[in-house]
């Protein structure tokens, strides 16, 4: 969608990159152990661990991170963290899922509800706003990797469902039950990819203006920054013009 990759480089370059940085590893490392407990400790015979790594890797995240997730779910040290999806609306009602793995569910619920109040949202029930996205595949590409016409045929080939290529890169998109497959087939014909994940796509939008941004940036950041909260997706769509004055400010 317009502005969503925009506005990662935005959060990305405003700052606090070393505390973010430790908050994305601790993530990762969750989730990595997680899927490690719940399947074959082995990446390759585990397509929720082998996502898990790789998208780890695609952060930078140190090998020796990754292994050290991998064994604690190995040796049965590992928390068991219970997956739970919110929803609800952020300011000017964009639509809002948060994704958490906690291990105390009264407390992960009570920070995300008061968050959402604190920050000009409204948490509401499961299923509220989960109508305005599809679940997906998501594959992503740099620009240097190809034209979009190459990366378009290499997709296809590969089972995707649609290409969103621009001067950043490319985006592909897959069914969620296709994502290894696919993943894989694109990786032997680009080569690596930057990212391969599950998303939630929007399906329909909200836009924002300049102060509709930096209220929902406020909301999302403060969902971020909480422990147990592993993903934020929002419906957001904004302009260049104000994505570009969002980055000036």
């Amino acid at each position: 969608m317009a502005g969503h990759s925009k506005w990662a480089n935005i959060q990305h370059r405003k700052g606090r990159q070393d505390k973010m940085r430790a908050k994305l590893f601790s993530k990762l490392s969750k989730e990595i152990t997680v899927a490690a407990k719940m399947g074959d400790p082995d990446p390759d015979k585990n397509p929720r661990l082998r996502l898990a790594v790789k998208e780890a890797r695609g952060q930078s995240m140190p090998k020796d991170n990754i292994e050290r997730a991998i064994k604690k779910a190995s040796g049965g040290d590992g928390e068991d963290y219970e997956e739970i999806r919110y929803e609800g609306y952020g300011p000017n009602g964009v639509a809002v899922i948060v994704e958490a793995m906690t291990d105390n569910r009264n407390r992960t619920a009570s920070t995300v509800r008061s968050t959402f109040t604190k920050n000009g949202g409204n948490l509401g029930e499961t299923g509220s706003v989960g109508f305005m996205f599809d679940r997906k595949g998501e594959i992503t590409y740099p620009a240097s990797v190809g034209d979009a016409d190459t990366v378009m045929m290499a997709a296809i080939e590969a089972g995707a469902e649609d290409v969103e290529s621009t001067e950043d890169g490319h985006v592909i998109w897959c069914a969620d039950t296709d994502l290894n497959e696919v993943g894989t087939a694109l990786e032997a014909e680009l080569g690596e990819s930057d990212s391969t994940k599950l998303v939630w796509k929007p399906t329909t939008t909200t836009e924002l203006d300049l102060d509709g941004m930096t209220s929902l940036m406020k909301l999302v950041d403060a969902l971020e920054d909480d422990d147990d909260v592993q993903r934020v997706t929002t419906n957001f769509e904004a302009s260049d013009e104000v994505m570009a004055q969002l980055e000036e400010a």
